[in-house]
C-alpha cells in the first residue's frame, strides 16, 4: 500500500480506501455484521487506513452502526474515519442544514461510530446557499476546537462546483470529496486546480463509475439496485459501449480493468485517495491492488507492477 498526506491536515491516508454507501443497502444487497468485519480486517491487513461513510448511508445510521461496531473491537487509532453531514435518514429520507440539526447529527455519528472524534468530517452535497450559512461554520469550528472534529471537508455534490471548493480554506475545510474516474473527468477542469493552489486533499468518489468500470457488465445489463435502476437503459448501455472501448483501447493486456481504473484515477497529482465500495473481501483485495499498478500516461498507457 502507499500512503499520501491529505491537503493541509496531518493526516497520512493509504490511497485506496474503503467506501461504505453500499452497507446501508442501497447497493441491491444487505449486509451482517460478520461481512462488514470481514472486509474491514481484510482491508485492514492490506494497509488500507480510510474509511468513508456518511449520515444517510442506510436508515438509522445503518452504515456507521456497522463501522463502529467493528471499531469498538478494533484500535479506533489506526483508522483515518471520515463521514457527512446535511441529510437525514431515520422514518424518511430528508435534508437537515440547521447548525442545530446538524449538532444533532453529530452527536448521532459519533455515537453510531461508537468514537470520540471524527477525523474529516464533510459537508454533504448540500447547495450553495446551504454552504453560505456562517453560523454552521462556526459552530463546527468549535467542535475542532473540543476535539470532536479533527479535519473538515467538502462532499460536492456537482463535480464542476468551483464556488464551494474555491472557499474551502475560507470555511476551514482541508479537503475535496468529488466524482472523479475515466468516464466522468470533469473536476481536472476547475475543480483540481483549485485544490492543488489551496493543498486541499482529494478523495476521488464513484472511481469505477458505479461499477460500469469494474469490466463485469456488457450493453444490455439490466440492474435491480436502487441507485442504477434510476439510470434510463439508454444511459446504461452508451457508457457500457464506451467502457468496452476503454478496455479494448486503453488497459494493457492482462490487467484487471476494475484495478487499472482506480489507478487511472491515482496518477492525476491532485488525487490524495480512491474510496471504491466493495462487496466482498475479493473486491477489497482487488481495489488494493491498484495502489501497486503504476500508469504511464500516454496514447497508449502501459502498466508496470512495481
Amino acid at each position: 500500500m502507499k500512503y499520501r498526506r491529505l491537503g493541509k491536515t496531518d493526516l497520512n491516508v493509504s490511497v485506496v480506501g474503503v467506501g461504505t454507501w453500499q452497507f446501508g443497502g442501497d447497493w441491491g444487497r444487505d449486509f451482517n455484521q460478520g461481512e462488514v468485519d470481514a472486509i474491514l480486517t481484510r482491508a485492514k491487513e492490506l494497509g488500507i487506513n480510510l474509511i468513508d461513510t456518511a449520515e444517510c448511508y442506510g436508515p438509522h445510521h445503518m452504515s456507521e452502526r456497522f463501522i463502529g461496531d467493528f471499531l469498538s473491537r478494533d484500535r479506533r487509532e489506526d483508522w483515518v474515519l471520515a463521514s457527512k453531514f446535511g441529510h437525514i435518514w431515520h422514518d424518511k429520507w430528508g435534508h437537515a442544514w440547521s447548525v442545530d440539526d446538524v449538532r444533532v447529527q453529530l452527536e448521532e455519528s459519533l455515537r453510531a461510530l461508537q468514537t470520540d472524534y471524527i477525523d474529516l468530517y464533510q459537508f454533504h452535497s448540500g447547495t450553495d446557499e446551504d454552504f453560505n450559512n456562517d453560523a454552521l461554520w462556526t459552530m463546527l469550528d468549535k467542535q475542532v476546537q473540543a476535539g470532536k472534529i479533527r479535519n473538515l471537508g467538502i462532499s460536492i455534490a456537482n463535480n464542476d462546483n468551483i464556488y464551494q471548493t474555491s472557499n474551502a480554506t475560507k470555511v476551514g475545510a482541508k479537503a475535496i470529496q468529488v466524482v472523479y474516474n475515466r468516464i466522468d473527468q470533469i473536476p481536472e477542469e476547475q475543480v483540481f486546480p483549485s485544490c492543488i493552489e489551496q493543498d486541499l486533499g482529494v478523495l476521488a468518489r464513484v472511481p469505477l463509475a458505479s461499477g460500469f468500470l469494474s469490466g463485469k457488465y456488457k450493453p444490455g445489463a439490466v440492474f435491480s439496485d436502487k441507485v442504477r435502476k434510476r439510470r434510463s437503459q439508454e444511459d446504461i448501455d452508451e457508457k457500457l459501449r464506451l467502457v468496452e472501448e476503454i478496455q479494448q483501447n486503453e488497459v494493457p493486456e492482462g490487467v484487471n480493468m476494475a484495478e487499472w481504473a482506480l489507478a487511472w484515477c491515482l496518477q492525476h497529482p491532485a488525487v490524495t485517495c480512491v474510496i471504491p465500495g466493495c462487496k466482498s473481501v475479493e473486491q477489497v483485495e482487488v481495489n488494493a491492488r491498484a495502489a501497486q499498478l503504476d500508469l504511464v500516461k500516454d496514447n497508449h498507457p502501459s502498466a508496470v507492477i512495481k
